[in-house]
């Protein structure tokens, strides 16, 4: 550091009197540059490794630790053991964020009536229309979590419905079921499948206008 500060001060003070008032030697300066002018090998090497490391960090958006930029550099080719990517992580400050708090997508802990389960885990369709899936997930933006609620054509595996909402709501898989009555043209006879959470609840507010659900 003290050859570094001389360096960037040598048009305001001579190296000379630099060194005699940090307590260096000149010999050990010019030695100094010389190793910055010519990098040593070992010297390229932990250059370029912090440099890889920099680039998958940003590639995660800081969100992985050593472990996962270990397993990231290895798939592209580079190999390194777990501490010589962490040593370079604490070389350059790179922190990985916090993991977001994890947000429950099913709510089964309530005492309504669910339909039963017509579908017994055959997802196979054999036309459009036979057999809808429902389910949520969650998704963090910038204004926090949104729940997305999706209805799949199992034959298609096309999505024929969905919705958003902060809260996850009954009324929020029965906005993605009636957009997909709407773009299926109001099927009849199609049979609805969720799990036993708040899905089911919506499958049966909507039912009176949507036979054949379960």
């Amino acid at each position: 550091m003290k050859y570094a500060f001389i360096h960037k001060h040598v048009g305001q003070a001579s190296i000379r009197v630099q060194c005699e008032v940090y307590g260096v030697s000149r010999i050990g300066y010019y030695a100094w540059r010389r190793r910055q002018d010519h990098p040593s090998r070992r010297q390229f090497a932990r250059y370029r490794l912090d440099q890889l490391v920099a680039e998958a960090f940003a590639a995660r958006k800081g969100r992985s630790g050593s472990v996962g930029l270990t397993l990231d550099l290895d798939e592209l080719g580079h190999k390194y053991n777990r501490k010589t990517v962490a040593a370079s992580m604490k070389r350059q400050g790179l922190v990985a964020k916090a993991a977001k708090k994890y947000k429950a997508t099913t709510d089964s802990d309530h005492n309504l009536p669910v339909a039963p389960n017509h579908l017994g885990q055959d997802f196979s369709a054999q036309a459009p229309n036979q057999k809808w899936v429902c389910d949520i997930t969650y998704l963090w933006t910038g204004e926090g979590w949104l729940y997305l609620a999706v209805v799949l054509d199992l034959f298609s595996r096309m999505v024929v419905g969905w919705a958003m909402d902060k809260r996850m709501k009954a009324k929020l898989v029965c906005d993605a079921l009636q957009m997909a009555l709407w773009r299926r043209k109001m099927p009849r006879g199609v049979m609805v499948h969720s799990d036993r959470g708040s899905h089911s609840i919506a499958q049966s507010s909507i039912r009176p206008s949507w036979p054949s659900t379960t």
